[in-house]
């Protein structure tokens, strides 16, 4: 297999991202095409998770007990079942020197999520401080993600946001899985970036990429964990993911199979809007389940393409 050559984001292309973030929002009548539609139709498809009182995954539901609104009118569902795919994967983990005596555990939990989920997903890898690189395209292959993710260097600051824009622009741009996934692994809250909350949750609603958190904040400030946990929070929730917050990076070997195990149990909904107005602005989605006790989570809404 030839190696990979670890490719940075730079500062000037940190810059011109952000540009490119810029210009999409304020064009945003025109927005670019979006993994949300097929060509055929203007089909809207939801990854659902359902979650029991104990937080386990909920399986077998029919298409009865689901109800799809968007903008608070009801939709009529066209497509539902329960389904393990391959997914396009990236782990987004964080190499900022404050890592160091956590990358090593981090990276185990990284390899488990892998092991534990579909054998056919294709997964990369970035590792991020003040910049971000992909130092592993691409693979299936699980020893060249165990070597990948062993040649680290922990050092300086934390720049998430840019490293989370520019794993969705790889999704985007190099993933062939209709199903896309983002998995970031941090322990302290960004301090570099020059990508905005705002422009990184509508770049993963453009996208209609996943993004799933984990936040080994034990050793932050309280004030700066707080803030951390929030924007991770928002970001997970607005993608239709969720942010764990253990205290230890021993932790994260438990929770990385959880993940992968609910992403092989997800509930694909489809449906046609009702709205057929020529609009590009945001449109909000819910999905209720007529089952007691349960917790539904699915991205929080999308920006539909201009007929």
């Amino acid at each position: 297999m030839a190696s990979y050559v670890p490719q940075p984001i730079s500062m000037l292309f940190r810059c011109t991202l952000i540009a490119i973030s810029i210009a999409a929002y304020i064009f945003a009548q025109d927005p670019p095409p979006i993994a949300t539609f097929r060509t055929e139709s203007s089909l809207v498809s939801l990854n659902v998770s359902v979650f029991d009182k104990e937080g386990r995954v909920v399986k077998g539901l029919p298409q009865s007990a689901f109800t799809v609104f968007e903008d608070s009118q009801k939709q009529e569902i066209k497509v539902f079942r329960q389904e393990d795919v391959p997914i396009s994967l990236g782990l987004i983990i964080d190499n900022s020197a404050s890592m160091s005596n956590k990358r090593e555990r981090v990276n185990a939990a990284a390899l488990a999520m892998v092991k534990a989920s579909n054998s056919e997903d294709e997964v990369f890898v970035i590792s991020f401080s003040e910049d971000a690189f992909v130092t592993q395209d691409f693979t299936s292959d699980v020893k060249q993600l165990e070597s990948s993710l062993s040649k680290t260097q922990p050092r300086g600051e934390t720049a998430m946001r840019d490293a989370l824009t520019l794993g969705l622009d790889h999704l985007r741009a190099h993933g062939t899985k209709d199903k896309k996934v983002l998995l970031v692994i941090t322990d302290g809250e960004d301090n570099s970036s020059i990508q905005t909350q705002q422009n990184l949750v509508r770049t993963a609603h453009l996208s209609n990429g996943i993004i799933y958190g984990i936040g080994i904040l034990g050793s932050e400030q309280p004030a700066s964990a707080q803030r951390a946990r929030a924007s991770l929070d928002a970001l997970t929730l607005a993608t239709g993911g969720r942010s764990w917050f253990p205290n230890d990076a021993a932790e994260t070997i438990k929770i990385t199979p959880e993940i992968a195990h609910e992403i092989r149990n997800q509930y694909v909904i489809g449906y046609t809007p009702e709205n057929t107005a020529n609009s590009s602005a945001f449109r909000s989605i819910r999905v209720e389940v007529n089952v007691p006790d349960v917790t539904v989570r699915t991205r929080s809404g999308y920006y539909p393409r201009a007929h």
